[in-house]
């Protein structure tokens, strides 16, 4: 048997489907099959496989089924033999009653690509039924006056088998009296007729017992019989006679119990009990169901037992009357059953798949049948689903409908559809069937983690503890299961010269970062690398964020002294003229903290003097001067411990030692070892020297002033427009600070002091300082590390 049409995609309009399936079809006649009744389960009924023209193994690889219009069980298709085999006895009677042929339709139906073949099954007749009579013992009361050749009806014997295996013909045992005749009505059916051949009488013989026998016209033929007792009866020449032969009627399905079918009526010209008729009911074949009753009386016949079209949908009944002399009329009563709307639709799943992945285009969800066993317009359906979900029906061949998506679906939007299909048929009134079908969307990894910010911003003090938890990144991802899981890793830095494998180490469960080492703010301030986050799906997705690290500073640098230094070999001695006004500056302690912000705020502090009171130090500037007027009576050498602390929490501190020699007017010599006096031989000579020092001093204090004034002046033209530092307006000393030109400094120093004028920390600023060559190499470093 050749496919049922071509596949056709399944993106094409519902109607140039059904348009084509229709043309397909049209051609194509169901394949009829037949098996005798009453055979044994699993046996032979024909080969599919051959029929349809496919191999047997496109059977099973294309879903091949046999569905049946009423789901019954009756056949089953053998998958690894290609045969279509009994998965049941069948019997004919129980299947179709009375109606011949006997056919059971069914459908062959492929999935893979959806094709249903239509084909019948013809369930033929064998003679497993005797005939059988509706009562055993048949009464007829016939006048002794009734003349040779006068005709008797007798009821019919039923038999379930048809065709040649129904009732055949009648015979009655041997007798002088009577002989039974069958008379074929036009509806076929066969009625056997009492003839009486000679006359009765009933002084000599009242009564006759006969056996009647039906005979069918099987193989081996059944027979069934019934006893007929005659009384013979005085004379009564008339007999009833009803008014029609046949009485056509036709009664809804859901007519109530208690309603009038029909009402007969027969009449008897006799009198008298002669012409007293009573009415009796026989059905002409055997109905399991017996939905009817006559009154005796009045012949109406009503509904005793509720009317199921579906199951039986016309009734035949006989009608006999009877007088009271033992003559009798009969008639026919045919009912026709009348189908109302009472069956809702039925809805079969032939396949449902789920879950469903996303992501992906059109897919059948489900495939199904709908019935209604309503005829007509009862019988007409429509199908449909809800509006609000992303999938749409379409329609196949013999009322098998296809439950596919409209395109993608997306399981972040939504993880789980309820589909609630309606059937509906075209009746008065209307009924419904629902059927409610869950479709799982399952996860596909189209979402790659999301980390919660695109950067993150950590701060860690210096000298921190290794393996110190500084913070974490975190990241999620829409999708579920594996493709969820979510694993942390670092990325390597775009700064090759930046070892971050040795500065941060990250938990690829939880995104913990950690650092490995102790950081130290003045070698590393901050710095930033890439962390990715990596799901588990195939192919994985990651993102990526950056993360800036910001160290600290904590206060674990100590203020360092730069002048005077600490570390010569021999100290430097201030010389202060002994006419010095209050508030002369002395000398100027300069130092320096490693540290950054109010770590490396400094103040100072004259700690020991030899004379408490005759000094002071400034706390912000370090400036020594003198608290105030010298007299002779002050002692020549004095030694100052000025203590140098910073703002940190705790403080750091160190010690400057300041030499300061009280002189008259610079004539007295500088001596380095103030104890030892110059020898007399050297007093002129000494005096020179004075003279020249002197003159070399203001020489030199000339110049620093006019050097002075033009950097100055300079500094402000260029801070006006590029803003390098701006002079403070707190009581801080003025831009440049020239240590040299006051006071008896040893070596000559010159600094830029700067302060932040906008800054809250009020933070100083040494900036390029110019050393002598006997600065240590330890001062240059620092120096260079501040700037």
């Amino acid at each position: 048997m050749e496919p049922a049409g071509e596949r056709f995609p399944e993106q094409r309009q519902v109607l140039i489907l059904l348009l084509l399936v229709e043309l397909a079809l049209a051609g194509w006649e169901p394949r009829r099959y037949s098996v005798m009744e009453e055979t044994e389960r699993g046996s032979f009924v024909a080969n599919l496989a051959d029929d349809l023209g496919l191999e047997v193994r496109e059977l099973a690889a294309r879903g091949a089924r046999v569905v049946s219009e009423d789901n019954e069980r009756g056949l089953q298709l053998d998958l690894q033999t290609g045969q279509l085999i009994l998965n049941e006895k069948l019997d004919r009677e129980e299947l179709c009653g009375p109606t011949e042929p006997c056919i059971m339709n069914f459908q062959v139906l492929l999935k893979k690509p959806l094709e249903v073949f239509r084909a019948e099954l013809l369930v033929r007749d064998i003679n497993d039924h005797s005939p059988e009579f509706p009562e055993k013992e048949i009464t007829l009361k016939i006048p002794e006056i009734s003349s040779p050749g006068t005709v008797f009806p007798l009821k019919k014997a039923w038999d379930l088998d048809v065709g040649s295996n129904n009732v055949q013909n009648y015979s009655i045992s041997p007798n002088s009296h009577f002989h039974v005749s069958t008379r074929i009505q036009g509806d076929g059916r066969k009625y056997p007729e009492l003839v009486l051949d000679t006359e009765l009488d009933r002084e000599e013989q009242a009564e006759l017992r006969l056996t009647l026998t039906a005979l069918d016209g099987g193989f081996t033929p059944r027979s069934g019989t019934a006893q007929i007792l005659v009384l013979v009866l005085d004379a009564n020449d008339n007999a009833p006679v009803f008014a029609q032969a046949l009485y056509e009627v036709q009664v809804p399905e859901n007519s109530p119990i208690g309603s009038l079918v029909v009402k007969v009526s027969a009449r008897d010209l006799d009198t008298g009990t002669n012409g007293e008729i009573s009415y009796s009911l026989f059905y002409s074949s055997q109905a399991t169901s017996k939905p009817f009753e006559l009154s005796s009386i009045s012949g109406e016949i009503r509904l005793i037992k509720k009317l199921d079209f579906e199951t039986t949908s016309s009734y035949d009944l006989d009608i006999e009357a009877s007088d009271g002399g033992g003559l009798s009329g009969k008639c026919s009563v045919s009912v026709k059953v009348l189908d109302v709307n009472d069956n809702s639709p039925e809805l079969t799943i032939s396949s449902l798949t789920s879950p469903i992945p996303e992501n992906s285009p059109e897919t059948e969800v489900a495939l199904f049948r709908i019935r209604d066993r309503d005829s007509g317009e009862n019988g007409k359906m429509t199908c449909s689903i809800q509006d609000d979900v992303p999938f749409e029906l379409k329609p196949s061949v013999e009322n098998f409908y296809r439950l596919v998506t409209e395109g993608a679906l997306d399981r972040e939007t939504r993880a789980e559809y309820n589909i609630t299909i309606t059937v509906t048929d075209l009746g008065t009134p209307r009924l419904k069937t629902e059927h409610s079908i869950t479709v799982q969307v399952s996860d596909v990894n189209d979402n790659a983690p999301a980390f919660t910010q695109t950067s993150y911003t950590f701060f860690v003090r210096e000298n921190n503890s290794p393996a110190l938890h500084i913070g974490t990144v975190s990241a999620t991802d829409r999708d579920s299961g594996t493709n969820a899981q979510v694993t942390y890793s670092l990325l390597p830095p775009q700064d090759t010269h930046l070892a971050l494998a040795s500065l941060v180490s990250i938990n690829a469960d939880n995104g913990h970062l950690f650092a490995l080492r102790s950081l130290d703010y003045e070698a590393l301030q901050a710095f930033e690398f890439r962390v990715g986050a990596t799901d588990g799906g195939s192919p994985a997705l990651s993102s990526e964020a950056l993360v800036r690290v910001l160290v600290l500073d904590a206060n674990d640098n100590s203020p360092f002294v730069l002048y005077p230094l600490q570390n010569g070999s021999a100290p430097c001695t201030e010389l202060v003229p002994r006419a010095a006004e209050p508030g002369y500056l002395v000398t100027k302690v300069v130092a320096v903290d490693g540290d950054s912000g109010q770590n490396a705020w400094l103040s100072f502090q004259l700690l020991k003097a030899t004379e408490p009171g005759l000094f002071g130090v400034w706390a912000h500037n370090g400036e020594v001067r003198t608290a105030r007027l010298l007299s002779e009576r002050d002692a020549a050498k004095h030694r100052l411990l000025v203590l140098v602390k910073d703002n940190g929490e705790p403080p750091r501190s160190a010690t400057a030692t300041l030499h300061v020699l009280l002189v008259d007017g610079f004539s007295q010599p500088y001596l380095q070892l103030p104890e030892a006096a110059p020898a007399p031989a050297q007093a002129d000579s000494l005096t020179v020297y004075l003279v020249v020092a002197l003159a070399s001093v203001s020489s030199l204090f000339l110049f620093s002033v006019l050097l002075f004034v033009a950097v100055r002046l300079c500094r402000r033209s260029r801070a006006a427009s590029v803003g390098r530092c701006s002079v403070p307006e707190g009581p801080f000393p003025g831009h440049l600070v020239d240590v040299s030109g006051t006071g008896t400094l040893c070596q000559s120093y010159q600094y830029e002091v700067c302060l932040s004028g906008g800054s809250e920390s009020n933070e100083f600023k040494f900036l390029k300082p110019v050393f002598p060559n006997i600065l240590s190499q330890e001062s240059r470093r620092k120096s260079e590390f501040l700037e």
